[in-house]
């Protein structure tokens, strides 16, 4: 039987909360948000949160996203059993990982399933 892969539906529903709720002026924790929403709609996220930064917010996001950890100025910390320790954004796994994918699929796939 052969593998297919679905593009899902854009998150449109879960950016709504966010959007809708979210008022300013608070702290915002959020796990893993990618999970519901398309790579297309991790964009808009970014201004989300940034229109919650101006309004006086904070937010931590639990994240394995690198379009999510791109965030201007955000503070990436990167948390082991050797505690947590701040990274720059070209230091994490998710961006090297990426990275290397988007540079030449094919051959991260070969290596990946090899």
């Amino acid at each position: 039987m052969r593998t297919r892969v679905l593009e899902g539906a854009a998150g449109e529903s879960f950016l709504l909360l966010p959007e809708k709720r979210f008022r300013g002026n608070g702290l915002y924790l959020m796990d893993e948000p990618e999970a519901a929403v398309s790579v297309s709609r991790q964009l808009p996220m970014l201004r989300i949160i940034r229109r919650l930064e101006e309004h006086d917010s904070q937010l931590i996001l639990a994240t394995h996203f690198p379009i999510l950890m791109a965030y201007p100025g955000a503070d990436l910390v990167r948390i082991d059993a050797s505690g947590m320790t701040r990274v720059s954004y070209e230091e994490t796994e998710q961006y090297r990982v990426m990275r290397h994918f988007m540079l030449d699929y094919r051959a991260a796939l070969r290596e990946s399933m090899s």
